[in-house]
């Protein structure tokens, strides 16, 4: 542990120039009948717990939440943590509880402490995507699916298996605005972020083409790269994404802590998300959009109460397509996305609108190639206002960025491996022929959510 805070102290650049800020961090690894709880806990600054807290002597996430305030946020000396579940995917629906152990529903304490010391949650990394559950009203929600619901079964034969409740992102979110009407305070009150989760040290390799895999578990990159360098069905990672004043520990903790942050399934996609009350149409065009986007209302991670929007809400989205760098280019954008979800009658709804770019532009990829083929948007840019907005109920809306097609990282593999699949896959090969797994996929950027409150100060 003193040689962890150490590696943290001697990469952070405390100069001016902010070129590169570390965290002291530890993963607490709860695995409670094989379904996956883990947290990654990030310190603030140099200040932390005396030892990282262990799922072996502390086996609950309230647990953890005890051993955080009681051995650093009550210390009264500037430390501070947040701690961040990630693979809600295969967690058996045990990552957001409802109730306790002993079937008491959670109280408002509980749900004070979750928000305060939870406040972000990965929506997708390398062991898969947890943002919604597959289903027909969202085709989208089909991305990077595993074929598990606990993470105990990855080490055995595939087998589709339908996850429990409360597993996906998505419907935590909708769980929150339940538990808050309840309760009076959203358990589930979270930002979205992006991370690899592979052992290799390098957080930014997430590209689909240089792919090298997670460097453990049943296929190791770790000593040599084999011929299909990690298990099919994961992937290479995605990115967190800060909006903060300088790339400092400071203020990039702040930032986490208001949930100021987006994720990207890897491709560095820049997005600013925003609502208020009355957003101009000519938003986009006039320049100052992130100046007046505050200016006029909350950014993605806040909350909007009704004497904010006098009635009406309009929400501010803007994307930028990545540019890639030399040798690698970047893929256009297809569409926006605003998903809405919303208390009626005690539960809670949800619906996806397009809002812009053009969801059937017929773009594809030439898989001889693994080239994307077709036309996109550089950037694509909207005010849009919800046509059934309640200024009654609760609601929240998030922004999803979508890229044209292009080739998912196995096919490059296949493609440079020279695979032929009428002639038969070669040993350690055989995903290349397996008509299961995608060739192509989607790639994309999720904003944290903006929650609208009636009765918010």
């Amino acid at each position: 542990w003193r040689e962890i805070q150490d590696a943290a102290a001697e990469a952070q650049d405390t100069s001016d120039a902010c070129r590169f800020t570390s965290f002291v961090a530890y993963e607490w690894s709860g695995m409670p009948g094989g379904d996956n709880i883990h947290r990654n806990v990030i310190f603030r600054n140099e200040r932390t717990q005396a030892l990282p807290t262990s799922y072996i002597e502390t086996p609950t996430a309230e647990g953890l939440w005890d051993a955080l305030e009681r051995e650093c946020l009550a210390r009264g000396d500037d430390c501070d943590a947040l701690a961040i579940p990630h693979n809600s995917n295969v967690s058996g629906g045990l990552i957001w509880p409802t109730a306790h152990p002993d079937g008491t529903p959670i109280a408002r304490g509980d749900a004070v402490r979750r928000a305060s010391l939870e406040p972000l949650v990965e929506i997708t990394q390398h062991k898969g995507d947890s943002e919604c559950r597959a289903n027909e009203s969202d085709e989208l929600c089909g991305y990077e699916k595993l074929p598990w619901a606990r993470m105990e079964d990855s080490a055995t034969p595939w087998r589709w298996k339908d996850a429990p409740r409360t597993s996906y992102v998505r419907e935590a979110l909708g769980e929150g605005l339940v538990q808050q009407a309840r309760l009076g305070v959203n358990p589930f009150h979270f930002g979205l972020i992006g991370s690899t989760d592979t052992h290799l040290g390098a957080p930014g390799h997430v590209d689909e083409d240089d792919h090298v895999g997670h460097a453990a578990g049943i296929v190791s990159s770790r000593f040599e790269i084999p011929p299909m360098p990690d298990q099919p069905h994961f992937n290479p990672g995605g990115l967190a994404v800060l909006w903060a004043e300088e790339n400092s520990r400071e203020a990039l903790f702040a930032a986490m802590r208001r949930r100021e942050v987006y994720a990207t399934s890897g491709p560095r996609i820049a997005v600013r998300f925003f609502a208020g009350g009355d957003y101009p149409e000519d938003l986009c065009a006039s320049g100052g959009f992130a100046a007046r986007g505050y200016a006029g209302g909350v950014p993605m991670g806040g909350t909007l109460s009704k004497k904010e929007i006098h009635g009406s809400l309009s929400l501010a989205v803007w994307a930028l397509a990545d540019a890639g760098v030399a040798g690698h280019a970047g893929t256009p954008l297809q569409r926006l996305q605003i998903v809405k979800l919303w208390l009626e009658d005690g539960a809670a709804r949800e619906q996806v609108f397009d809002v812009a770019g053009d969801p059937a532009n017929g773009a594809d990829v030439d898989m001889a190639s693994c080239t994307p083929r077709g036309a996109g948007f550089d950037q694509l840019c909207t005010v849009w206002r919800d046509p059934d907005f309640d200024p009654a109920a609760p609601a929240l809306w998030y922004a999803r960025v979508v890229e044209n097609p292009s080739c998912r990282w196995q096919s490059y593999v296949c493609l440079r491996a020279r695979v032929d699949c009428a002639a038969g896959a070669p040993e350690g090969l055989e995903a290349c022929c397996d008509p299961s797994i995608s060739k192509t996929l989607q790639e994309r950027a999720w904003t944290s959510p903006i929650w609208y409150e009636p009765g918010a100060p």
